[in-house]
């Protein structure tokens, strides 16, 4: 992915700042870190090119979505309305802070659609927890109307869509609360690390408070800081902060090279009969992280992924048989397979969720093959993987 493509001169220089300084707790020991505040400098970065008014470093994407959902008031037995197609931490952040997943159908942009929502909706609906996947946005002309109407709560995980816009507004600032992730695999990667953006400073000061046990952090003296509410350790550290600030000062050169080399890709392909690509809700606010293109059927779906495979074309996801981004394979969600007792087995659920009825997830992702963008793809090798590509398409669809 693109961010790990490129660590280099620069994550060694913000890294190197802080073992020099040996500071790296991201709060406190002024006098000590020789003016190094790389958390505080990694969400300016997020701050400036999202244009977000407010922006909270944690320690990966998966404390980010649930900072996030915490922060926006979604606890106890809420029913949130959420995608069958994510990474899974989506879902386990939901059950963990104590809500209900209610899963709403997709189409083909990908993400939940205006129509699943509708049919998802109950009187207990507190909220939506709207993923933008595969690097860009959901449908928000549909979608808003809907949250507005239902007076919803409303929490995006952009977890792989930082960089995305939709109509010039960045994902992530729609709702009450977003949150990217910078794990190893995204646009930019901190190794580990996440942000959660708000609109509100309200919204943002229980972020920062939530992700460490409470802390109000005014004041000189940790020790003595007061504590208005409880939460828990999502602090991200120093060193991760370091590199996720280096990789997202260079993040639009970044989407501008991944947009290039997707282009290229799809213009090699876009004449084949038999393959549509993804529903682009702005085709300009696209990140270009992936391109996501459709077969006809599944079954031709699954042989293209078998030839792409034999041939030795990697950089492709076949969803529908993903153990982490699709409900086919969630077991363990659909049995509430876990260590300790959550609040969704002793409330019960509103869906039995071995039986769920979303015909359109299962079309769109069945008939789905993702590729993920190179941004630092040479010309030639560019060219050589777009021309066997054709050629395998060609001689299969």
């Amino acid at each position: 992915m693109p961010g790990s493509e490129f660590i280099g001169a620069e994550e060694r220089k913000e890294v190197l700042d802080v073992l020099e300084s040996g500071i790296l707790f991201r709060y406190g020991y002024d006098n000590q870190r020789n003016n190094h505040w790389k958390a505080f400098e990694l969400e300016a970065e997020v701050r400036k090119f999202t244009g977000a008014p407010f922006a909270h470093a944690v320690s990966s994407g998966s404390t980010a979505v649930s900072t996030a959902m915490a922060s926006a008031g979604i606890g106890y037995g809420d029913e949130v309305i959420v995608t069958p197609f994510t990474y899974i931490a989506t879902i386990e952040a939901i059950f963990l802070a104590g809500a209900i997943p209610v899963f709403a159908d997709i189409d083909e942009t990908l993400c939940l659609s205006a129509e699943g929502i509708q049919k998802a909706l109950t009187p207990n609906t507190k909220g939506i927890c709207l993923v933008h996947m595969c690097g860009a946005s959901a449908d928000m002309d549909s979608i808003m109307p809907l949250v507005e109407a239902n007076n919803l709560t409303l929490v995006e995980d952009a977890g792989q869509a930082l960089g995305a816009f939709f109509k010039g507004k960045s994902v992530g600032l729609f709702g009450v609360s977003g949150a990217y992730s910078f794990d190893f695999f995204k646009i930019t990667t901190a190794g580990e690390g996440g942000v959660c953006v708000a609109n509100d400073e309200k919204v943002y000061h229980t972020m920062t408070q939530f992700s460490d046990h409470g802390h109000t952090h005014i004041g000189d003296n940790r020790g003595m800081e007061q504590h208005p509410i409880m939460g828990t350790n999502f602090r991200i550290s120093e060193l991760n902060a370091a590199i996720g600030k280096a990789q997202m000062q260079r993040i639009g050169y970044v989407r501008d090279k991944n947009l290039k080399n997707k282009a290229h890709i799809r213009r090699a392909i876009e004449d084949i009969d038999g393959i549509t690509f993804r529903n682009m809700t702005d085709p300009s606010g696209d990140s270009g992280t992936f391109l996501n293109f459709f077969l006809p059927t599944q079954e031709l779906a699954e042989k293209v992924v078998s030839r792409l495979a034999k041939e030795g074309l990697g950089g492709f996801n076949y969803w529908y048989r993903n153990m982490y981004h699709f409900i086919n394979q969630w077991e363990h969600v659909k049995n509430m397979s876990v260590p300790m007792t959550i609040v969704a087995q002793k409330l019960g659920t509103p869906q039995d969720y071995n039986k769920l009825d979303l015909p359109g997830a299962q079309n769109v992702i069945g008939r789905l093959i993702s590729l993920g963008i190179r941004a630092n793809w040479p010309e030639n090798e560019l060219n050589e993987f777009s021309e066997k590509l054709r050629a395998i398409l060609k001689s299969t669809v």
